[in-house]
């Protein structure tokens, strides 16, 4: 088990004053089998007041809202988490299973397209050829070894707005990315699949007490039987490099902060996320 803490920073600067914004803020880890939070806590600056509640996904959420004119605003997450490996899926479905009317209605959501992850004839067809060969907690692999043999991992390429056609079109992408293209193809096959946002520190063998970069990460989970989560970025298992904040059925249910604010012009936006292992 670790003890990581965790730093989330995100300035905004506006180029004339905003009269009022209203935000929404999903920066609180989960508390579930794999992860215990010991301390979580939202600063704003201009300071306000805020309040939380749990979304329809079980994810925390803090709102806040501003009315005094404003050129700048930042919101700090400051949070400890105890981790833990996630646990191997202990149930396993046929694809009878799967394909039948119960487990279609009760995952209706997690299986649907949207606008991040829209279907795709020739992802279902690649889907197809997968699920002749394995059965389905295996073709969960044989999907994400597919989608990383089509997409390469470069910052910049694509946007928060973009989807997984549009990095397939590319050929490149982040982790949002292949989580994206990861949920057309398993959506495809009929395998219930959630996007998962939070944090992974980057050394598995990181120090007690360094301070390092870090940034937000996706990663999926599956219903094979159970719930189980892998990282089709980085072909892994989900260990204690691990923090998990929310799940949903693409990006746009979980992104780490979203608002509306009333003034003129773009913003400029500055994030800056550590990661230090405590224990």
């Amino acid at each position: 088990m670790w003890r990581l803490r965790v730093l989330h920073a995100t300035g905004y600067a506006y180029p004339s004053p905003a009269t009022a914004s209203y935000n929404e803020a999903r920066l609180t880890p989960r508390s579930d089998t794999r992860q215990n939070v010991v301390l979580n806590r939202i600063e704003t600056v201009p300071s306000t007041r805020s309040y939380r509640y749990i979304d329809y996904w079980g994810t925390a959420v803090t709102a806040f809202d501003l009315h005094a004119p404003h050129t700048e605003l930042t919101v700090t997450a400051s949070s400890v988490v105890e981790t833990d490996r996630a646990e191997a899926p202990s149930e396993k479905v046929t694809w009878a299973d799967l394909h039948s009317e119960s487990v279609i209605d009760r995952f209706d959501e997690v299986l649907r397209a949207s606008d991040y992850t829209p279907a795709s004839k020739r992802i279902a067809a690649v889907g197809k050829q997968i699920a002749k060969c394995h059965e389905p907690a295996e073709a969960v692999a044989a999907a994400t070894e597919w989608v990383r043999s089509e997409l390469d991992y470069v910052r910049g390429t694509t946007g928060v707005h973009s989807s997984g056609l549009d990095a397939l079109r590319e050929g490149k992408g982040v982790c949002q990315d292949f989580v994206h293209l990861s949920l057309i193809i398993l959506r495809g096959m009929g395998i219930p699949s959630r996007y998962v946002s939070g944090y992974r520190h980057p050394d598995s063998d990181a120090a007690v007490g360094d301070t390092v970069d870090g940034q937000s990460h996706a990663w999926l989970q599956v219903w094979t039987g159970s719930w189980w989560d892998l990282d089709p970025t980085n072909d892994s298992e989900i260990t204690e490099q691990y923090i998990s904040i929310g799940v949903g059925r693409d990006y746009s249910d979980v992104p780490p902060l979203k608002g509306i604010y009333s003034g003129q012009g773009a913003t400029d936006l500055d994030v800056v996320v550590e990661i230090t292992r405590l224990a």
